[in-house]
């Protein structure tokens, strides 16, 4: 590794001397022009904005190719995909450090992601469809609702004027996983053009180097259909509608369970069938202002078994809105209503009826521009929750531009989170743990603040340099802890009888230079804590610094480009079973590492090979053992005291119970992968 890099290093700064003079590219050095619109809902340039957007290109994306959005987003700062599974190995997105349920997930500005889609709404959405991402860091309840607590990712589909004709991307490892992504442009007519896109990601090779007879990742075989309709109108109105279906058949366990033991309490596996329908769309009314209606609609069907244990859950979400966009001399106005509809039901004693819940929203937002220099934004939103009252939640943010390089932003806002059932708790559903819900559960609420500075620096032969710097602070009352400390054999959901919050920094820089390199490098540091009954502690699964990368290198005359990514994730606390549980009770910092080599030379077509994970970490070094009582996940040899907690034998040394949910990081060692993108214009 270290020779490549040195090589890589020689040729840059050959490739300098020969190219000082060359300027970089106009689409390059206007990163931060960008237009954005997930920060305010309303078209921004990025350096205007007053509430900050990190802007995440699909050449980004392919610097480390991934069958899903999920995993690609592992080199983004401030962001972690959060592996909840030894077995299943399903998971979510942390944002600065808060769990996956704060992070809201939408689709051209639409939810998608709420309760049973916490898992799989970044599944399956077809890269090939994907103009860019922008993530907003920080409380967005005032404009997006529940859910948008930690922050949101909102996936920006292509639009047919820009899309190529036919593109394919398709891929294979030495682990055999693979992966066909295909995107297809259409028009119907003179008043309709189409997208179509088809993502297929199949993995069927159980794996077991750690030994403990339990598959190192779960096998799966996914498909999902994507399209987006475009509506030609006489008015060059707007009018679109996307559409998904996405299946999966995933399965780990035992490496000699089949689906001949599903269900059954012979051979351990955890085998999840997943059924999920989306229909968003988007309709400019045909008036003289700018008023839109926009509306979604999701079905979720789940078939799980946990071991013996059946969970069998269906979700369904109606959501509505109107949004009225209003220009008054310095006042960029912003109007809403937004009815969102939750029909929900399983076999859970944690419902014993279905559930529907009702929210009906209206919302406010003012973006005054004073100066060219100053500005200031005012929003506030007003929820009515069938279950739980009256909801309000203000925002304001403060913008100063003293140049037309720099930007600095101070943002405060509250966000708040609904009762979400807790099945949708993979911890929860294995059946290691009893559930235990105690009182009736309160709405969350958060209150946070932001302080945000953007630079542009213009390096003149070196290039231009983007730097973004941010403190935030969040404290929640009300939150809703799932308590795996007081006893080891339950997980205990309630209201804390205290407070938590958490405090961060972060860094990010951008450099694009003229002599082929480009580089993104973000750090970030959380410094959280969680009181209960009076007592401080650190919460689970919170790293305490992170580091991400990626590094691209360009050789024109060779036709070559060279990719280098990875991330640095700092020790978090984990959930231990006993004071004899013999696994760390902090995780040791750990970094996975990619590289990949891109050939160009043919006419529309890219060939690209690399290895990932290229020093080979798994979870299981420095520990003993990831999943507890592998041996026995049916505790068939585990006896218990008078109090129901396990008690030390010599088969069972430890006091343990079977457990999978010391997981913090992908059980997935290094892997070769080759693959192939092709493109009709």
């Amino acid at each position: 590794m270290k020779k490549i890099i040195f090589i890589v290093y020689i040729l840059s700064l050959s490739t300098f001397a020969q190219t000082t003079t060359d300027t970089v590219s106009k689409k390059e050095t206007n990163e931060l022009e960008e237009v954005v619109i997930s920060g305010t809902l309303k078209a921004v340039k990025r350096l205007e904005t007053p509430v900050p957007v990190e802007v995440i290109t699909t050449t980004f994306l392919k610097q480390n190719p991934t069958s899903t959005v999920f995993d690609a987003l592992q080199n983004v700062n401030g962001l972690r995909p959060q592996n909840n599974c030894n077995v299943c190995n399903t998971g979510d997105i942390r944002i600065n450090g808060l769990d996956g349920p704060y992070t809201m997930v939408t689709i051209d500005g639409m939810p998608i992601v709420s309760a049973l889609g916490t898992v799989y709404g970044l599944s399956g959405i077809p890269n090939s469809m994907i103009e860019r991402i922008e993530v907003v860091k920080g409380a967005a309840s005032t404009l997006y609702g529940s859910e948008a607590v930690g922050g949101l990712i909102n996936i920006i589909t292509k639009k047919s004027k820009t899309a190529s004709l036919f593109t394919a991307d398709m891929f294979t490892t030495s682990w055999l996983e693979n992966n066909i992504d295909l995107g297809y442009k259409a028009s119907i007519g003179k008043k309709v053009d189409a997208l179509f896109g088809v993502n297929y990601f199949s993995y069927n090779n159980p794996i077991d180097n750690n030994n403990d007879n339990f598959t190192d990742i779960a096998l799966q075989d996914r498909v999902s259909f994507f399209s987006k309709w475009n509506i030609n109108r006489k008015s060059e109105k707007e009018f679109s509608i996307v559409s998904r279906y996405l299946y999966e058949d995933r399965w780990g366990g035992e490496m000699q369970w089949n689906k001949n033991f599903r269900g059954g309490d012979e051979v351990y596996g955890e085998s999840i069938y997943t059924s999920r329908y989306e229909l968003l769309g988007k309709y400019q009314l045909p008036v003289a202002e700018k008023m839109y209606l926009q509306f979604s609609f999701i079905s979720h069907d789940q078939n799980s078994v946990y071991g013996n244990s059946f969970y069998l859950a269906n979700q369904k979400i109606g959501f509505g809105q109107f949004l009225w966009d209003k220009n008054i001399k310095n006042h960029s106005l912003l109007f809403g209503s937004a009815f969102r509809y939750q029909f929900y039901n399983d076999n859970t004693p944690a419902t014993a009826t279905s559930d529907h819940s009702k929210i009906y929203s209206l919302f406010v937002q003012d973006d005054i521009k004073f100066s060219e220099k100053t500005g200031l934004l005012l929003g506030s939103r007003y929820d009515y929750n069938s279950a739980h009252g009256s909801i309000f939640t203000p925002r304001i943010a403060l913008k100063w531009k003293p140049t037309q390089e720099d930007i600095l932003r101070l943002n405060f806002g509250t966000g708040f989170r609904v009762v979400n059932l807790f099945t949708e708790d993979h911890q929860a559903l294995s059946g290691a743990r009893e559930v235990v819900l105690v009182d009736n559960l309160e709405p969350e609420t958060s209150y946070n603040v932001n302080l945000n500075y953007l630079k542009k620096y213009k390096l003149e032969s070196l290039g231009v340099l983007n730097l973004e710097m941010s403190s935030w602070y969040t404290y929640f009352t009300n939150r809703i802890f799932a308590n795996y400390d007081l006893n080891p054999n339950q997980i205990i959901y309630d209201n804390l009888n205290g407070f938590s919050k958490i405090f961060g920094l972060s860094a990010n820089a951008d450099w694009i230079t003229p002599f082929g390199v480009k580089a993104t490098v973000g750090a970030s540091y959380f410094d959280p804590i969680t009181q209960q009954d009076g007592v401080s502690f650190v919460p689970l699964f919170t790293e305490k610094y992170s580091l991400n990368w990626a590094i691209n290198y360009e050789i024109p005359e060779w036709f070559l480009s060279f990719d280098y990514t990875g991330n640095l994730t700092g020790p978090m606390r984990l959930p231990l079973l006993s004071e004899l549980d013999p696994r760390r009770e902090y995780s040791q910092p750990f970094s996975i590492q990619n590289i990949q080599f891109t050939y160009k030379k043919f006419k529309n077509l890219e060939i690209y090979s690399g290895v990932k994970n290229i020093f080979n970490w798994t979870p299981n070094r420095g520990n003993p053992f990831l999943i507890a009582r592998a041996n026995d996940p049916f505790d068939q040899n585990v006896q218990f005291d008078g109090n129901g907690n396990a008690v030390p034998t010599a088969d069972n040394p430890f006091g343990l119970t079977f457990d999978p949910t010391y997981a913090y990081g992908p059980n997935q060692g290094a892997r070769f992968f080759v693959g192939l993108r092709y493109h009709i214009d």
